[in-house]
């Protein structure tokens, strides 16, 4: 377990080209994959304050990463989804991880990329259950 999260937090330094807080990419990425949502949509599903995440969606929105539209049944909220330039942010982070996990997988002999690809199936079948 330790060494999955030694990986994970690599992961996330790699593919921050940006420099964006842990938060704003997570947001970032529950955007992408849920599409257009509330503040305290988005707070819910970080389990994080609504004030918490408030604060966020104005640093995202100030970088041009997000924008904020008017809810379409509630007046009192706004929706927000990213720009062009978030999606391209995203896509971005996604492809510098993806190129520094290729090479590291690239440097291991062929019996480690071998036990790698054994533990990802087993790590795979846990995450599915």
């Amino acid at each position: 377990m330790h060494s999955t999260g030694l990986l994970l937090r690599r992961l996330r330094f790699e593919g921050n080209p940006a420099e964006l807080s842990w938060s704003q990419s997570a947001t970032l990425g529950r955007l992408a994959r849920g599409g257009p949502a509330t503040t305290a949509d988005l707070a819910r599903a970080e389990g994080i304050k609504p004030q918490s995440m408030g604060a966020t969606m104005a640093a995202l929105e100030r970088e041009g990463l997000v924008a904020r539209a008017p809810h379409p049944t509630d007046g009192r909220q706004a929706l927000y989804d990213l720009t062009p330039l978030g999606l391209e942010t995203r896509a971005r982070q996604r492809l510098v991880k993806r190129t520094w996990l290729a090479a590291a997988m690239a440097g291991l002999d062929p019996a480690e990329q071998a036990s790698l690809a054994v533990a990802l199936k087993t790590i795979r079948k846990l995450a599915e259950a």
